[in-house]
């Protein structure tokens, strides 16, 4: 079930826009939530968390360019299998 924050269409619009990001590439939560026009990065985490869709999850990182806590290890991994170099703990830029 969504919270009540985020609709379906929002859903399907940040959704979108994180299945757009290309191979190698990365957005903040930030980013992808000024594309989608919401006005918190921190619905864009929740929509994750509360999918299951096969979505590029791993291209999405925090504002200082480091990966999601819980799953630093798991995104960290798939990052660099893409290319996507680190230093200490965040995506070189």
């Amino acid at each position: 079930m969504w919270n009540a924050a985020v609709d379906e269409k929002t859903v399907r619009r940040v959704l979108r826009i994180i299945a757009s990001i290309p191979r190698g590439t990365v957005l903040s939560y930030g980013e992808v939530a000024d594309r989608a026009g919401l006005r918190s990065a921190r619905l864009v985490g929740r929509t994750l968390a509360q999918t299951d869709d096969d979505i590029p999850w791993h291209r999405v990182l925090r504002a200082d360019g480091s990966p999601t806590p819980h799953l630093a290890a798991k995104q960290t991994a798939l990052l660099r299998a893409e290319g996507i170099l680190f230093r200490n703990g965040r995506v070189v830029v």
